[in-house]
């Protein structure tokens, strides 16, 4: 994995090859930052990373300037890894070990950007529950984006708050506004 631009450009990371993971790739995520780079200005905003893996996505939040970044995963190693290359490259990166649906029902943080990346074979249902529980919680900020990864095999398009996918390879990104 690399952090492909801001002020780690470059920068491989090797996370634990034990670790319950799937991490975007750098095409994917590449289009997912130029499409955000034309609707926000990232030094200013909040995002919260769901199903945060190796931390690939806040990280790459964290090395273009985002200074408000919370990364949520279930897995302990995960977290531990995320903890400790935050600490080593000096990024605003604050983990939290939940279960994200528990997560998702009890806070009451507000974000820009709201980014999650499940399990590819986790149940239709619970993506569904994902969009469901940002928007009747109202954890999106004014002009707030949810942004849900998922197979090619996943359609989310149905969903109240669905405005547009774009597809990277095997992987697509659901927006919800």
């Amino acid at each position: 994995m690399r952090i492909i631009s801001g002020k780690h450009r470059g920068r491989r990371l090797t996370a634990p090859s034990k670790l319950p993971v799937r991490p975007t790739t750098d095409m994917a995520k590449e289009g997912l930052f130029n499409i955000l780079n034309n609707d926000y200005y990232l030094p200013d905003i909040s995002v919260l990373d769901l199903f945060s893996g190796t931390g690939n996505i806040a990280f790459e939040f964290g090395s273009r300037g985002c200074t408000t970044i919370t990364a949520v995963d279930a897995d302990q190693g995960c977290v531990k890894f995320i903890t400790e290359t935050t600490e080593k490259l000096e990024l605003p990166i604050s983990t939290i070990k939940s279960d994200v649906f528990n997560y998702l029902e009890k806070t009451t943080s507000k974000h820009h950007i709201i980014f999650a990346d499940p399990p590819y074979d986790l149940a239709i249902e619970d993506f569904e529950k994902i969009p469901e529980l940002v928007f009747s919680r109202e954890l999106l900020l004014e002009d707030g984006l949810l942004i849900v990864e998922h197979s090619k095999h996943t359609d989310l398009s149905k969903l109240a708050q669905f405005s547009k996918q774009r597809k990277y390879g095997g992987s697509v990104f659901s927006f919800f506004e």
